[in-house]
C-alpha cells in the first residue's frame, strides 16, 4: 500500500479529463465555480492541455487522455490530480497507463463512477491508494456540498481515521443547468441488511464500471476487502441483480469481508425493500455485514473514501458504523 502525501493550502492541483471532456456546454456552465471553491481552500488549479479537446462521444483520443494523465504524475508540483468528470471510457486507458511512473510518483487521484476503472486498476497494478470522490464538475455545486467538501477534506487534509456519518439529506436532481430548483430529501440514515463487524481493504465503487475488470490484469484482489459499491440511474432491479452476481461469481469473493451499499438514484426504482429482497436470494452474502444507503454514487452529497485504504465497519440491528482507518 502505498498512501500519497495528504494537502496543504496551497498546493497544486491537476485537472485531467480520462473519460468526458471539460469542453462539454453544461460543465463549462459551472466551471468558474468550481474554480473559485478550489481557491477558498487554498488549492491552485491547472487543467491538463487536451482536458476542452471533445470528440463524438463528449471525449478524446486516447494519446491525448493519457499524455495529460502522465504529465500530471510527472509534475513534481502536482499533488492532486483530479477528473472533469465521469463517463464511459476510461478503461480504454488501462494498457496504456505507465504504472512504474506512477507509482515512482504518487499522489491523490480523485474521481468517481467510469474513473472506478482508472482508480481501481491504478491500485492494483501500482499498489497506490486511490479515491473515490467528487470531480471537479461536483465542485460547482451550490447547493449540499458543504457536506461533500467536509469529507473531500477529512480524507485529503488529515492523517486521522475518521467516521463517516450520514448526510441531513439528499438530491438526485440533475443541477448543473438549474441550480435554485433543487429538491431535499431527509435523510433516513443507513440500512442494515446483514448484520456483523468486519475490517479490511476498500475497493470496488461504481458496480458496472469495477465489474469491466474481471479476469483481467487489472482487477484487484478481493481478499480480506470491504466492497464499497454503488450504481448509477441505468442500474435497475434485474440489471444490479445481474451484476452483482457475476461480481459475487469471481474466484475469491469468498475472501470479501463485508460491503457497503451507496445510495441508488430514484431512476433505479431499487427501493429499500428491493435491496433486501435481490441481498437476501445470495447465500454467498448470508454471513457479510450489509450496509445500504451510503453517501456515495450518483446522488449529492457524498463522502469521499480510498481505494485501497482500510476500514471498520459495524452493522448490529439497523445501526451501522463506517470508520476509515488508513487513508
Amino acid at each position: 500500500m502505498i498512501i500519497p502525501a495528504k494537502l496543504k493550502k496551497g498546493d497544486t492541483v491537476r485537472v485531467v479529463a480520462p473519460a468526458r471532456s471539460l469542453g462539454m456546454s453544461w460543465i463549462q456552465v459551472v466551471k468558474e465555480k468550481a474554480i473559485r471553491k478550489f481557491e477558498a481552500i487554498g488549492l491552485k488549479l491547472t487543467f491538463g492541455k487536451h482536458v476542452n479537446e471533445i470528440d463524438e462521444f463528449d471525449s478524446s483520443s486516447i494519446e491525448s487522455r493519457i499524455e495529460d494523465l502522465h504529465d500530471a504524475f510527472k509534475d513534481k508540483n502536482v499533488k492532486l490530480v483530479i477528473t472533469v468528470i465521469g463517463g464511459y471510457n476510461s478503461n480504454q486507458l488501462l494498457k496504456y497507463i505507465d504504472y512504474d511512473l506512477i507509482k515512482n510518483n504518487p499522489k491523490i487521484i480523485c474521481g468517481y463512477s467510469d474513473i472506478t476503472a482508472l482508480a481501481n486498476a491504478i491500485y492494483a497494478k501500482s499498489g497506490l491508494v486511490t479515491y473515490s470522490g467528487p470531480h471537479f464538475f461536483n465542485f460547482g455545486d451550490e447547493k449540499s456540498f458543504d457536506y461533500t467538501l467536509e469529507y473531500f477534506k477529512k480524507c485529503f487534509f488529515q492523517t486521522e481515521s475518521y467516521e463517516v456519518i450520514p448526510s441531513s439529506e439528499w438530491s438526485d436532481d440533475r443541477w448543473a443547468n438549474d441550480q435554485e430548483n433543487r429538491t431535499f430529501v431527509d435523510n433516513k440514515g443507513y440500512l442494515v441488511i446483514n448484520d456483523g463487524n468486519a475490517s479490511g481493504t476498500i475497493i470496488g465503487a461504481n458496480l458496472c464500471t469495477f465489474n469491466l475488470l474481471q479476469g483481467t490484469q487489472f482487477m484487484p484482489s478481493l481478499k480480506d476487502t470491504i466492497l464499497f459499491i454503488e450504481d448509477d440511474y441505468e442500474s435497475v432491479p434485474h440489471t444490479f441483480d445481474r451484476d452483482l452476481q457475476s461480481l459475487i461469481h469471481q474466484p475469491d469473493f469468498y475472501k470479501v469481508k463485508g460491503i457497503v451499499m451507496g445510495r441508488f438514484q430514484n431512476k433505479s426504482n431499487i427501493t429499500d425493500n428491493s435491496l433486501i429482497k435481490i441481498i437476501k436470494t445470495k447465500k454467498e452474502l448470508n454471513n457479510l455485514p450489509f450496509i445500504a444507503n451510503a453517501d456515495f454514487g450518483h446522488t449529492t452529497p457524498m463522502i469521499t473514501f480510498p481505494i485501497g485504504g482500510m476500514v471498520e465497519i459495524s452493522a448490529n440491528k439497523n445501526k451501522a458504523i463506517i470508520n476509515i482507518l488508513k487513508h
